[in-house]
């Protein structure tokens, strides 16, 4: 399995919608890649590792699916309509990593 994360720092005067980002923006990705979506996985950030420390990122967005290329083949088409839904929730550039789920 493998997962596509999506990273938004915790930077000063970040702004993040986490009700819209798991009621309407993570429901459009699913819509859009369908199938090849094995399921979807939002952290809001809490704290950093040390005491008193703020978390390095607002939230983390997660999406699984068993074929890196199948999932960028159906992600594609529709990258411009998603990427534009970003500005409906937050206003931090993120930044994205696929990996491997063992």
């Amino acid at each position: 399995m493998f997962k596509l994360s999506v990273f938004y720092p915790n930077t000063p005067g970040a702004k993040f919608d986490m009700d819209y980002y798991i009621g309407t923006h993570m429901p459009l990705v699913q819509n859009r890649v369908g199938a090849v979506c094995t399921g979807t996985g939002a952290d809001s950030g809490l704290a950093g590792g040390a005491p008193g420390a703020p978390a390095p990122y607002i939230a983390i967005g997660h999406v699984y699916f068993d074929n890196v290329e199948a999932f960028q083949a159906a992600f594609a088409p529709h990258a411009a309509e998603i990427v534009a839904d970003i500005a409906n929730f937050t206003n931090v550039e993120p930044t994205m990593q696929f990996s491997a789920v063992r």
